[in-house]
C-alpha cells in the first residue's frame, strides 16, 4: 500500500486503514465484530513486518487480542470504556456493523452503526503535512425517528490508545496544584488502571491532559516515546489499563465521571481532538514535535511576535486609578514595553475581591472619563492596551447578580457555594452566553482595547440544570460557549489578541486555539518557575508561556533573587514585566531596559525556535533555542544555587553542527562545534546562587 509523505487510507478488501506521518505509522484493522481493532503504531520502518497484537492474560477471557480503538461495554470486554450507552429498554452498549468509510489523502471517519438500535459512531482520524501528531475524535449520532426516545450516553470519549508490547512502561504527566502548576512526575506504570482527571469544570491546576509513555530507559535526547494530549478546557478523564502481561491502553475525552448526556433523534455529540504521537527522539524530541504541531496548527495567529507586556496587578493590586496607571504606563514604555495591561480593580464597586464583579462598566471614582484617555496615552507612548476581565465569574455583591441571580451555576434546594466571594456564570444559558460576548465587544470597541486578558480563577460547584431534561450537558455547553465567545471577539476584532488566565488552571490545546498565550502560574517567583517552565514545555512552545519578571522578595514565597535572574528566566518565554516600578532603583530601571532589548534580540529564535532542555553539572539546568536553519542560537542557563569552590562544569550544546564554527555574538568568541556539542561551552556563571547568563552563538559556517 503506496502511502504519501503524511495519508490516511483505507483497503474495503481486507479491512486494514493507515495513518502514515513522516517518521511513524498507525493501522487498524476491521474485526469479526464489526469493531476497528488496533494493529500498530510506532516507527515507519517497523510497519514493514508488524508485531502481532499483545494477548490479554488468559484469565481474562477476553476473546480478541486486538484492542478497541474505542471500546464499547459489549462482549468479552473489561477493561476501561470509551464508550459507555444506554437505550430507553435499559440495554447498554454497543454491537457495531462497520459500515464505511469516506477517506479522503488526510482524513479518514470510520463509521460503525449498532445491528439493533438507531445509533451510528464515526471515528475520525487526521493526519497534517509535515506533523507526526495524529488527530482523533469521534462523533456519536442517534439516526431514529423523531418521536423514538432519546439514548443515554453515560461516556463518550474522542479515542482509546495502545502502545506496544514494552518489556515495561513508564507514565510522564504533569501535576500540581495553585501556585506549583506543571510538575513533571515520572513513575512506573502500575498494573492497574490509572485514571488522571479534573472534576473542577477547567483544565485545572492540579492535572494535565497530556501524558507520555515509554519503558523506563527513554532520555532526554533518546528512547521510543508514545505521547497524547486532549484539546478541551473544561472537565476530563484519562484512563490507563495495564493488564499483566503487558497489554497497555488509554481512553480519554472530555467530562469526568458520572455525567451523562441524553441524545435525542436526529443529535450529533462531537468530541474534541485526543492527538497523539510516537517518536524515537526521546522526550526532547517530542516536545518538539509537540511545539511545532501547536505552532502551524493549533495557534490561530503563530507567526504573530508576542509582545513584552507590562501588567499593573503587583504594583496596585485593587488600588486602581487614572493618576497612577498613567505613571506605571511612562514607566513601562521607557523599558521598552510594547504592551501595557490594566489588571483588576477597574470597574463597577471593585475595591477588593468581594465585589463588583460583572459589572464590566469603569469605576467612576477611579477613571472619572472611563478608559479612553488611558488607552489613549498608552497608545500614545507606542505601546497597545490590555485590560484584565474575568467574565465567567461573578461576585454576590454585583449589579449583574442582584438583576439576574438565576444566570448563575446553582441547585435551587441547596445552598450556593462560594469561593474567593465568587460564583460561576451559567454559559450554557444562551441569554448569558449573548450578553458576556456583547459586554466584551463593546468593552473592546469603546475603549480601544487590543488585549483581553480573559481570567477564570473559580472551579465549578452544584453544577448543573435541576429539572433539565439533560441536566448534565452544562459541563460542555459552558465551555463550548468560551470558546464561542472568543472565536467571534477574534472575527469581529481581526487584531484584537488574548491572554487565556486562570493562574495556571486552563492551559490546553482547546484555549489555545482561540488565545495567543497562556498565564503560566500565578508564582512568579523564578526559582519555582524553572520547574514550573520545565514541565509546560513538555507540550507547549515558549511563545504560549507568559512569564513576567517581578518584585523582590517574592510576593509568594519571599524569596530574594537579583533581578538579572529572574530576567533570565523569564525570557525562556513570552517576557513580561509585572513589579512596581515606581519603587525599582534607577540602576535597576537601566539593567531592565538592557535587559528588555536582550530580550527583543533572542525573541526571534524564543518564540520561532526548537527548544532544547539541557541540564548539567552542580543544579545547571538551561533551555537552547535554535532558528530552524541553524544560524541563531540562544542559551538561557540558570543555577539557583551553589557550593563553594564548585564552578559550573563546560554544557555540552547537542543542537549544534559538529563540522560549523559558531560565533559568541556578545564576546567575540568563536567555537568550534563538535567542541561545543561534545566538551560544552563554559557558562561562566557569577559566583554565588541565582547565577545565570545569556549566550547567543551565531553560525559562521
Amino acid at each position: 500500500m503506496s502511502v504519501t509523505r503524511s495519508s490516511a487510507s483505507f483497503d474495503p478488501a481486507s479491512g486494514l486503514a493507515v495513518l502514515a506521518t513522516p517518521n511513524s505509522r498507525y493501522a487498524l484493522r476491521i474485526g469479526a465484530d464489526g469493531s476497528p481493532r488496533h494493529l500498530y503504531w510506532g516507527p515507519a520502518a517497523g510497519f514493514a513486518d508488524p508485531p502481532p497484537p499483545v494477548s490479554p492474560a488468559d484469565s481474562s477471557f477476553e476473546a480478541d487480542p486486538a484492542a478497541d480503538e474505542l471500546a464499547p461495554q459489549t462482549g468479552p470486554r473489561f477493561g476501561p470504556a470509551g464508550l459507555q450507552v444506554r437505550f430507553a429498554d435499559g440495554v447498554r452498549g454497543a454491537q457495531w456493523t462497520f459500515t464505511g468509510h469516506t477517506a479522503t489523502d488526510h482524513e479518514l471517519p470510520l463509521t460503525l452503526t449498532d445491528r439493533h438500535y438507531p445509533l451510528t459512531a464515526d471515528l475520525c482520524y487526521r493526519v497534517r503535512p509535515d506533523t507526526d501528531v495524529i488527530e482523533r475524535w469521534t462523533e456519536l449520532t442517534h439516526t431514529g425517528h423523531p418521536d423514538d426516545p432519546p439514548i443515554t450516553v453515560d461516556r463518550l470519549d474522542s479515542a482509546s490508545w495502545t502502545a506496544p508490547h514494552l518489556t515495561d512502561y513508564r507514565l510522564s504527566h504533569l501535576v500540581g496544584g495553585w501556585n506549583s502548576e506543571f510538575q513533571l512526575h515520572r513513575d512506573r506504570l502500575p498494573v492497574a488502571e490509572t485514571t488522571l482527571t479534573s472534576r473542577r469544570g477547567l483544565t485545572s491546576h492540579h492535572a494535565s491532559p497530556w501524558l507520555a509513555l515509554d519503558d523506563g530507559t527513554a532520555t532526554e535526547d533518546s528512547g521510543h516515546i508514545w505521547s497524547t494530549a486532549l484539546a478541551w478546557s473544561g472537565s476530563w478523564r484519562i484512563t490507563l489499563h495495564r493488564d499483566p502481561v503487558g497489554r497497555t491502553t488509554w481512553t480519554g475525552g472530555y467530562g469526568h465521571e458520572g455525567l451523562t448526556r441524553t441524545l435525542q433523534p436526529g443529535e450529533t455529540l462531537h468530541t474534541p481532538v485526543f492527538a497523539g504521537l510516537h517518536t524515537t527522539g526521546g522526550f526532547g524530541a517530542a516536545s518538539r514535535a509537540w511545539h511545532a504541531y501547536v505552532r502551524t496548527t493549533v495557534l490561530p495567529e503563530t507567526s504573530r511576535d508576542r509582545p513584552v507586556l507590562y501588567n499593573s496587578w503587583e504594583a496596585t493590586g485593587f488600588d486602581v486609578d487614572q493618576q497612577g496607571q498613567f505613571r506605571l504606563a511612562d514607566l513601562a514604555a521607557r523599558l521598552g514595553v510594547e504592551l501595557f495591561v490594566l489588571d483588576d480593580g477597574w470597574f463597577g464597586t471593585r475595591t477588593d475581591g468581594t465585589s463588583g464583579l460583572g459589572d464590566w462598566t469603569p469605576r467612576p471614582e477611579a477613571f472619572p472619563r472611563g478608559l479612553k484617555p488611558l488607552a489613549d496615552h498608552v497608545h500614545g507612548l507606542g505601546m497597545a492596551f490590555g485590560l484584565w476581565v474575568e467574565p465567567e465569574m461573578v461576585n454576590p455583591d454585583s449589579n449583574l447578580h442582584r438583576e439576574h441571580p438565576d444566570w448563575v451555576i446553582h441547585a435551587p434546594t441547596r445552598h450556593a457555594t462560594e469561593l474567593r466571594h465568587q460564583l460561576v456564570l451559567d454559559l450554557s444559558r444562551p441569554e448569558v452566553e449573548t450578553w458576556i460576548h456583547t459586554t466584551l465587544d463593546h468593552l473592546v470597541t469603546d475603549h480601544d482595547v487590543d488585549w483581553l486578558k480573559w481570567d477564570a480563577n473559580r472551579a465549578f460547584t452544584d453544577a448543573g440544570h435541576p429539572g433539565h431534561l439533560d441536566p448534565d450537558r452544562m459541563w460542555t455547553d459552558h465551555t463550548h460557549a468560551v470558546y464561542r465567545i472568543m472565536d467571534r471577539l477574534r472575527a469581529d476584532h481581526p487584531g484584537l489578541r488574548i491572554e487565556a488566565c486562570a493562574g495556571g488552571g486552563r492551559v490546553d490545546l482547546g484555549i489555545l486555539a482561540r488565545t495567543d498565550q497562556a498565564w503560566t502560574s500565578d508564582n512568579t517567583d523564578p526559582v519555582d518557575r524553572i520547574a514550573i517552565q520545565h514541565g509546560f514545555s513538555q507540550l507547549l512552545p515558549a511563545q504560549t508561556m507568559a512569564a513576567w519578571v517581578t518584585d523582590s522578595p517574592n510576593v509568594t514565597t519571599g524569596r530574594t533573587t537579583p533581578l538579572r535572574f529572574r530576567f533570565h528566566v523569564a525570557m525562556a518565554g513570552a517576557l513580561g514585566l509585572g513589579g512596581n516600578l515606581p519603587d525599582w532603583t534607577p540602576e535597576e530601571l537601566a539593567e531592565a531596559t538592557e535587559l528588555v532589548a536582550q530580550y527583543k534580540r533572542i525573541r526571534p529564535v524564543v518564540q520561532h525556535g526548537t527548544q532544547h532542555r539541557l541540564t548539567g553539572e552542580g543544579g545547571v539546568t538551561a533551555v537552547h533555542y535554535a532558528t530552524p536553519d541553524g544560524t541563531e542560537h540562544a542559551l538561557l542557563a540558570w543555577r539557583p544555587t551553589t557550593r563553594y569552590g564548585h564552578p559550573a562544569a563546560p554544557l555540552p550544546l547537542p543542537a549544534l553542527d559538529d563540522t560549523a564554527r559558531y560565533l559568541d555574538l556578545d564576546t567575540g568568541q568563536e567555537h568550534h562545534g563538535a567542541a561545543l556539542r561534545h566538551r560544552g561551552i563554559d557558562l561562566h556563571l557569577p559566583p554565588g546562587d541565582h547565577a545565570s547568563r545569556l549566550i547567543r552563538l551565531g553560525r559562521l559556517t
